[in-house]
């Protein structure tokens, strides 16, 4: 035995296994809480079982599961990145947590990084347990994957922007009301479950802008119609990653 062989090493880890380890401490935390796992799990499932099985919408031709799985995929992201994300961080920011992780050693950059990486995580389960319900009642997709791959990437940008936007922003009371307000209002008005051509003409063209309305549609063009790439859908969904992620890093307060 060497002199030495016990003697302390002080530092910080390698960047690389502190946000390793920042991400599955994050996705613990998401797959432990309640509210947590029905917004992300519970809600998507039942509606994508309902709606698929008791004709309650007019979805047009074709099988209902044809039309819904996409939009059903799309309000599976909207409500890990955007509501799930936002409300958790809310809290954190109110009760000290994040001030207390940005004075450690890993950087404030990477705990960001690890939030993303844990909500990718969490979509991946999600998306697999969605397609095997889906396909168990019917689903037979379309289109190019790595189309659908970029469509979920871009929303899941956007929604990450604009849940840290409204998470750094606002008090943590506020954003747990406005998160739970934009979920269901988008819900309805999104494109996710009633089609957007159910809606006036007028409402319609703005309706279409949102992302989550963007990202189901470009969705459906792809695993419905099989399009290649919805070129416009990526592009809204684009502009509002750059636009919300821009914002957040801007405006965003620690305390």
């Amino acid at each position: 035995m060497s002199a030495g062989t016990y003697t302390p090493r002080p530092g910080a880890a390698p960047l690389p296994r502190m946000i390793a380890a920042q991400t599955a401490l994050e996705t613990r935390m998401l797959l432990r809480n309640g509210e947590q796992l029905l917004l992300t799990v519970i809600i998507p499932t039942l509606l994508l079982v309902l709606f698929s099985a008791v004709d309650i919408v007019d979805t047009g031709a074709g099988e209902s599961v044809d039309f819904l799985a996409p939009g059903i995929l799309a309000l599976a992201v909207m409500s890990t990145a955007f509501t799930g994300q936002a409300i958790a961080t809310g809290f954190e920011r109110r009760y000290g947590v994040l001030k207390r992780l940005g004075a450690s050693p890993l950087p404030r950059w990477a705990l960001m990084t690890a939030k993303t990486l844990s909500v990718l995580v969490t979509e991946v389960l999600q998306i697999v347990l969605l397609t095997t319900i889906a396909f168990a009642l019917g689903w037979s997709p379309e289109g190019n994957p790595l189309s659908v791959l970029l469509l979920l990437v871009l929303g899941t940008a956007a929604f990450s922007g604009l849940g840290l936007l409204m998470a750094g922003t606002l008090k943590a009371e506020a954003t747990l009301a406005a998160a739970n307000l934009v979920f269901l209002l988008l819900l309805v008005g999104g494109g996710v479950i009633v089609p957007l051509d159910k809606f006036p003409d007028a409402v319609q063209s703005v309706l279409g802008l949102l992302p989550v309305s963007a990202l189901s549609e470009g969705l459906r063009d792809v695993l419905q119609h099989g399009a290649s790439m919805p070129w416009a859908q990526a592009g809204i969904l684009a502009v509002w990653a750059v636009l919300g992620l821009g914002a957040a890093a801007k405006f965003f307060r620690w305390e």
